[in-house]
């Protein structure tokens, strides 16, 4: 794990947009594909039981897989974050007024120049832990936040997996008991998946400062296009087999 940077307020805020971003991540990525398998296999047999199973196996599948994807990536992630943390430690220990020239250089692109430039520069090169920070930050654009936990992450995305995966199998559950015919639980379902990606994409907006109607809108009609390749392959598939 990348300890050596101390975290600021602002990097706290970006653990807490990364962790949204796994969340976001898995259980988009698991209603959609589950929501895909879901309908192509509803359209081409009427047994609910082979529906369920086929979603079923698709949570799990996906889950796992997606949570593992996360935690190598993740993992990939961390170990380049530290190979560039070492590299610029390195660099102001070897060749430290090149590393001043950088550091005056990024603060002259924010528009500070003559004396307050190099006050600013001599502060921040006084302590090498602030001088480290700031070339990860302001060079690499590099934060240790993101790449701290690669096991959180693949945790994360495996549950927010499962859970989406489940929202367009639910229906399916209670048919015939609570929901008299599969027609039904297919527009339940789809119904159901565009909302709650329609809220996952307004809450990305919201703690994002994107715009928030565009942002559902733009989740929602994922969910609506992976129902329309589901369907369309269900019946092709159901006119060839069955």
């Amino acid at each position: 794990m990348v300890k050596e940077v101390q975290v600021t307020g602002n990097e706290g805020h970006r653990m807490g947009r990364s962790l949204l971003r796994d969340f976001i991540l898995g259980g988009q990525d698991g209603l959609v594909n589950v929501l895909g398998i879901v309908l192509g296999v509803a359209t081409a047999v009427s047994d609910v039981k082979i529906i369920v199973i086929a979603g079923l196996s698709a949570t799990f599948a996906e889950s796992i897989s997606m949570g593992a994807v996360a935690y190598t990536s993740s993992k990939a992630a961390a170990s380049f974050y530290r190979s560039e943390f070492e590299r610029e430690k390195r660099e102001i220990e070897e060749i430290p007024e090149m590393e001043k020239q950088e550091v005056r250089e990024i603060f002259q692109k924010k528009g500070l120049q003559g004396e307050m430039l190099e006050q600013v520069v001599k502060i921040i090169t006084a302590d090498k832990k602030v001088w480290l920070q700031t070339m990860m930050a302001e060079e690499l654009r590099l934060f240790p936040d993101d790449y701290e936990d690669p096991a959180k992450s693949g945790i994360i995305v495996f549950f927010a997996a499962m859970i989406g995966s489940i929202i367009p199998l639910f229906p399916f559950f209670l048919v015939p008991s609570l929901i008299p015919s599969l027609g039904l639980a297919i527009a339940i379902s789809i119904a159901f998946s565009a909302i709650m990606l329609f809220i996952g994409g307004w809450y990305t907006a919201m703690v994002t400062t994107g715009n928030k109607l565009k942002s559902g809108a733009e989740m929602a009609l994922i969910g609506f296009l992976a129902a329309i390749v589901g369907y369309v392959i269900g019946k092709l598939l159901g006119s060839v087999y069955v």
